[in-house]
Order: C-alpha cells, then structure tokens, then sequence
C-alpha cells in the first residue's frame, strides 16, 4: 500500500528558487543535477531490470511453433536469456520511445549489471556521470565479463578526468591490448547489424545514409568525389557539394547510367476538401465528408495546372482529406476523369453534393481488398505502433479486433503494423489495441500504460469549450 501509495505522488519539482542564484550557486546546482541524474540513470536501469526479469519468455512462441520467430530476421531482435521477446516493445511504450532505444536501455543496464558493477556503483552513487558510464557499457557490454572487468579496473580511476570520447577511445586500445580478438568481434556484429536509414529533414529535404565499413565508405565517397570535381572542371557551375548530391542521388536511383530506366516511385499526393475549393486558409468542412464530382473535376484542374503525371512505372495517388486531416477517399487519375465525367448515378449531369468516392466497403473475407489496402497504407504511412517509424513496404494489414472474434475487414477495423509489433499484438499477453473509426489507435501494455497514435496529418480533437454558468450569481 505504501508503495502504491508512493507511485501516485506527483513528481517532485526543482527545490532550489533559481532567480535567486547568484552566478556561484547556480554552477554548484547544476553539478549537484548531474550527479542526481547519474543516481537517477542507475535507478531507471534497475527498473528496467526488474521489469525484465518480470516478463519471462516462458509465454513466447517456442522455435517450431506457428508464430515462431524466424532467427535471423534481424540482427537487433536478440534478446537477453530468459526475457521476453516482446519485452522490448512494451519497455518501448512505457518510456514513450523507440523500440531500438528502450532496446538499447535494457542492453546498457544488463552491460552495467554483469560486466561493469563498480561503473554501476559509481552511477548510482553519483560519482561518474551518465555519458562516461554509457560510453563504457557501449565499448565492454558485449566482451566477456571477466575482460571487461580487467579494463574497467584500469579505466574508472581516471575516467572523470577524460573526455567522453577519450575515454571511449581508451577503453578500445585496452581491449585490443588485453585481447585483440575481441576487436574483430566487434566489427563483425556492427557489420552484422548494418544498415540504411532514411531520417526526415526540413524544408522537404531528407537524410538517406549507410553503416558501411571505413574502406567502403572512403571509397564510395571518394568515387563521388572524384566524378564532381570532373563534373566541376568540365565546367559545372553549381558548388561541389551540390554536384556530390546529385551524382549521389543518380548513382542510386539509377545504376544502369544514363538512358537505363530509374526505380520505379509511387507517389502519393494529398489535398483537402478546402483547397480544392480554394478555402484552405478557412476553418470548417466542405459538403461534410463526401467527395463530390465537383470535388473530382477541381482535382483534376489542379492536377494539370501542375503539371502532375505518374513516374515511368510508378504510380500516382491522390488521398483526399477534410479539415482534419481524415482521409475520406483515396483515387487515381483514371478513376478521376470516370467519376468528373459521369458524376452521381442518382443526379445525372448535376453538381450535387452526393458522394462518388469514399473510403472502400467492407468485405466478408479476411484478405483485404486492393481498395483497402490502398486506403489503409495511404492513411497510416507506417507501422502505427507508437514510436515505431517501420514503412508501411514492410508492414501486414492487421485487423484490430481479429476477425476469428467478429472483427470486420474494414478500413475501421484495419491498421498497419510491422511484422514485430504483428507479433506482439497477436502473441504477447495483456496487451489491449483500441482503434476509433478515424484511424486513431490506443494501444495499452500488460502494466496498464496507454498511449495513442493518430494516423499522420489528423490532427488531435480540440478540447471542449469552456462554458460559463448560464445564470451566473450576482456579484
């Protein structure tokens, strides 16, 4: 009782009045902070610990059994013996972070337990501050613990008095002096675990980037480098660095070279019911949530204004939303032009408000429709596991409530998740997914901790007006 008791208090807000610092104090708090985050990373990774060692795998699909993880499948799913595989993605949702980093939370603690405990004794002392204590974990948490002891010995004296990065780079030439095979070992599981990422940027820019080892990123770069000073010399005028990023983006878009057929893009185009009626700048809806003829012939104006034409062998979408960011309807050019030109069935040849295109029927079987899937990859972008970025290319259609319990497949009922949150939802125990007829999801773990995701573009519901007392009393 008094620990529940405990648990329900507020957090604890800073004591000390900081307008009233002087220049002194204010350098002697911020020291006292660091070692109370040092005490608090050492808590929270005992937390972590015990949370894991209260989800065993005992529940977990076995090897040979349906649903059985395929080994192999990536290299970031070992998880450590005895705990549960999906003990990641629930740490995940209880953090409100990424599956990689409550991943890599959970590895850092264990590091510290089994292989660093006197690095583990001086964190939750507040002795040594959190970005040295995890710099050593990153370096001696996957060497045997007895090595990783010996060069702990050798370090932590000193380690206050090193840079992050120095002592990074010490505790790598002591590992390397004291066993050099382990360096090897190393550099085999990083290029195990390798990979391309993609990471949005600004200004509809973004980041595309590779792990790859030293000697193959040198020569890649310097490859690049040498046809953009040619590039350059021939007369370029652009800066080099803009020539490097296009030879970069051609050299992968289209590796045959010049006149060979790039990747085939499907692009997705979205546009509201407001700006199709040239109010985008209003509030409000337009003709509720039916996606007109009318709606179809704007579009289509639009779409040749702009100039817009599907890739060489990709495709072009368009998703329609309202105000909100609903999606009402998902189309193409071609269904455009049928729906602009015969208009409603009901009101032949007139600009009524009847709807042509709407989000797909639902069916009695349990594949989705091509229609649905569209729809629904269309909305949810990616897998919507909260704080999961996985693209909707590498996601299943799961329907919400299973549908060997009475769960429609519907676009209601249907959301994008990749194959290890599928896994989760269908064989972890205690986990409760909720979804609303917008697309928005509540997922909740066994421990009670919801959170929610919308698809991207809806915007959260405004909270409710505050009214005043109708009769208010006289003052």
């Amino acid at each position: 009782m008094l620990i529940d008791w405990s648990l329900g208090q507020p957090v604890d807000p800073p004591q000390l009045p900081v307008d009233l610092l002087s220049r002194r104090q204010a350098a002697a708090e911020l020291a006292r902070r660091q070692r109370r985050q040092a005490m608090d990373a050492a808590y929270e990774a005992e937390l972590i610990l015990r949370l894991a060692e209260l989800t065993p795998d005992g529940d977990d699909p076995q090897p040979g059994s349906p649903g059985a993880r395929t080994p192999g499948w990536s290299a970031g799913d070992d998880e450590a013996s005895g705990v549960s595989e999906f003990f990641a993605g629930e740490l995940a949702l209880v953090l409100n972070r990424g599956r990689g980093t409550a991943r890599h939370l959970h590895h850092r603690a264990l590091a510290w337990r089994e292989n660093l405990p006197a690095t583990y004794a001086a964190l939750a002392a507040g002795e040594l501050d959190v970005a040295r204590a995890a710099a050593l974990a990153d370096v001696l948490g996957t060497t045997r613990p007895e090595l990783a002891r010996a060069v702990e010995a050798r370090l932590l004296p000193e380690a206050v008095d090193l840079s992050v990065a120095r002592l990074r780079a010490r505790a790598l030439e002591l590992l390397a002096e004291l066993d050099a095979a382990a360096a090897d070992q190393r550099r085999e599981r990083a290029q195990r675990s390798a990979d391309v990422f993609l990471q949005p940027g600004q200004d509809g820019m973004a980041t595309l980037g590779a792990e790859l080892s030293a000697d193959e990123a040198a020569e890649a770069y310097a490859l690049i480098d040498q046809l953009a000073r040619l590039a350059k010399a021939d007369g370029d005028p652009r800066p080099i660095a803009a020539i490097r990023v296009e030879l970069f983006s051609l050299l992968l878009r289209r590796p045959g070279g010049p006149g060979q057929p790039g990747v085939a893009a499907q692009l997705t185009i979205t546009a509201t019911l407001d700006s199709l009626a040239g109010t985008a700048t209003t509030a409000g809806t337009v003709n509720g949530l039916a996606v007109t003829a009318a709606h179809a012939r704007e579009l289509l104006a639009r779409i040749g204004a702009l100039g817009l034409h599907a890739p060489d062998g990709g495709s072009l979408t368009f998703a329609v939303t309202d105000a909100d960011g609903r999606l009402l309807a998902t189309t193409t050019v071609a269904e455009l032009l049928r729906v602009a030109r015969k208009g409603c069935a009901q009101h032949p040849g007139e600009d009524c408000g009847c709807p042509v295109l709407g989000a797909p029927a639902a069916t009695d079987r349990y594949e989705p429709t091509g229609r649905q899937q569209t729809f629904t990859k269309t909305r949810d972008r990616t897998c919507r596991m909260p704080n999961c970025g996985q693209r909707v290319g590498w996601a299943d259609l799961d329907h919400v409530v299973a549908h060997s319990c009475g769960g429609q497949t519907a676009c209601t009922n249907l959301c994008c998740l990749c194959r290890s949150h599928h896994r989760l939802k269908t064989f972890a125990r205690g986990w409760q997914f909720v979804m609303e007829p917008d697309g928005t999801l509540h997922v909740t773990t066994p421990t009670g901790i919801t959170r929610t995701t919308r698809p991207p573009g809806l915007r959260p519901p405004e909270p409710p007006p505050d009214h005043p007392d109708d009769d208010p009393p006289p003052f």
